[in-house]
Parts: structure tokens; sequence; C-alpha cells
């Protein structure tokens, strides 16, 4: 499937970027992407990514057009001559690979024929190997990876999501029209380790504090059975969960948010929103460039030991400042 949202000769010479996924790692790219349009004003830049991001980077201001991969499988000889066709269509003179992973590495050696192909393995610091290359935050690597190929990186290490967002005030209205704190307090199935399980303890030391503060919730189409579980407003659609530029533009007018460590975190921060984000030993914030001047984590060795009261005690001041 392509979505294209500008006119488009196939006879131009054209840029492609690589990013499959997960929504962290597609909020985490603004500044790339960014960065990546300003160096090639003069080109038509083409985004290969998955389904679930076709909508949100359709808008993307970076970009000239999206393009989608079903990543098959490598058994599938017939979906991949029709990706290898789609490629070759658009003229593509260069790869920015942001994915960098076994796949699109694959892509490089086997299949899609572009020579100048940007990506870890190719610009890899001379004797470092890829996996301690990989130890290093996510995005100081790939402000090497572009400086090594000649894009000035401005943008890529302050990420600016907020051009994804959409104006929610018509859905907050039928809810409540007062200032608000978010909760994020849900993960993917796989990634449980990362969930904090405390939140409805925090509610209740929120709200015996601040009376004159709503405190919501706002599950994916996945979650909408477990928010019945948190006790507090879950803000929904029509009764249906938020598409991902709602979420932000529900995230963009929080006054305060606490997450754990999601897709729906890496928004909060590169929103600029003020808030703080759960880590337990999974992995580091350092490591995944979470942190901004107004997103902080709190990081722990368990997160079955963080109390709710510490949580409390850690972000009392920023609340205080909410009137």
């Amino acid at each position: 499937m392509i979505s294209s949202f500008t006119k488009f000769n196939y006879l131009m010479s054209n840029i492609l970027i690589i990013k499959h996924g997960s929504l962290g790692d597609i909020v985490q790219i603004s500044g790339i992407l960014q960065d990546i349009r300003e160096t090639h004003v003069d080109k038509k830049i083409f985004m290969l990514t998955t389904m679930p991001y076709l909508d949100l980077l359709s808008r993307c201001p970076h970009l000239d057009g999206v393009l989608i991969d079903n990543r098959s499988s490598f058994l599938n000889i017939i979906n991949f001559l029709k990706l290898i066709k789609k490629i070759k269509k658009y003229n593509f003179i260069k790869v920015y690979d942001l994915q960098n992973s076994f796949r699109t590495s694959f892509y490089r050696k086997y299949l899609f024929n572009i020579k100048d192909w940007s990506s870890t393995e190719t610009t890899l610091p001379k004797g470092k190997k890829k996996k301690e290359f990989d130890k290093d935050p996510v995005l100081e690597r790939f402000k090497f990876q572009l400086e090594n190929s000649n894009v000035k990186t401005k943008h890529t290490l302050q990420p600016n999501f907020s051009w994804a967002m959409k104006n929610i005030d018509t859905i907050l209205n039928k809810y409540f029209n007062k200032k608000y704190i978010l909760l994020l307090p849900f993960s993917s199935p796989q990634l449980q380790h990362k969930k904090w399980p405390f939140y409805n303890e925090l509610i209740q030391i929120i709200k015996s504090k601040k009376k004159n503060i709503e405190i919501v919730i706002s599950p994916g189409p996945n979650e909408i059975e477990e928010a019945k579980n948190i006790k507090t407003t879950a803000i929904l659609n029509n009764g249906k969960a938020l598409d991902i530029m709602e979420l932000t533009g529900l995230i963009k007018k929080a006054s305060f948010v606490i997450a754990n460590d999601t897709g729906p975190a890496h928004i909060a921060a590169h929103t600029g929103k003020n808030g703080v984000v759960l880590f337990g030993h999974h992995t580091s914030a350092h490591k995944v460039s979470i942190e901004t001047n107004n997103f902080r984590a709190i990081s722990v060795d368990n997160l079955n030991n963080l109390s709710a009261k510490s949580v409390y005690l850690s972000i009392e001041k920023n609340l205080d400042l909410i009137n």
C-alpha cells in the first residue's frame, strides 16, 4: 500500500527512510526526520513503515509519502518481489535505515540494490562492534549515523512530536473542562515487567491532596477492559480508544504526566510535557533517550518496591504548581 500526499514524479531521484516501529521509536525520530528534510530540500522523502503508523506518518510535515512494508516471512518470495517492484518504481538514490535490524540489513544486501545506504552497519565507528555500539543512548547513535552520512543534526537530540497532535477539546468537554493529570499505566502484553503496580494508591493520595484537579487515563484498544480496574476517569472517543494523534493531543494538554516506560511516555517527553516516567531494571532512561528538561525518570531496581507515597513525594512540588 502507498500513501502519497504530494504529486509525485517517478522520474525524480528520491530519499527513502526505513522505520517499522514501535510507537516510541516513531516518536523519537521526529528530530531525525526534520534533519533529513533540511538536508534534502530538493528531494522527495518517503518512509517505509508498517500499517499501524500509516495515518500518523501521513500527516508528518517532514515526509512526502508513506510506503507500507508488511514484513513478510523470509520464505514469502512473492511478497518480496512485490516490495522490490514498489521500491524500484520510486527511483530511490539514498536510504536512511533507522530500523537497523536483521531484516533491513537483508534488504540492503539482497533486495533493494541501493548503494548509498546509511545504517549503523555502514557507519559504525572503526574498531567498535555493533553489539557494543548499541549500548549507547539511542539518539546519540542516530546522531553518529547521520553525521557520518553528511546530515547536520540540529534536531536529532531534541525530537519534537507536536506535529502529530489533534485538538481533543470536543472529546474532553464530554467529561470535564478543567486541568488534569494524565496517568499512562499500561504496557504491551509482552512487556508486563514495565508496569508499575500502584497507580490506584497514587490516585488516592493525589485526590486527597489536590481536590480541584482531575486525574485521567487513556486506554488503548486492548486496554479498555483493564482500565476498569483503575479508579479514575478513562478518556475515550465515543466508546473507542483514542488514536495516536488524539492521544498526543490529550498528552499535550495535560498539566502533568505520570507514565510507565512505553510509547506514550515518549510522546510526553517529546511534546515538552512536565512529568515522570517510572523505570525498573529492564533498561535505563539514559539508554532510551527519554529524559528532557521537563520530563524525568524515577529509576529503581524493582518497580514492585517503588511505593505510591515515594512517587508522590517526588512530584509533589510539580503538582503544587498546577492552579
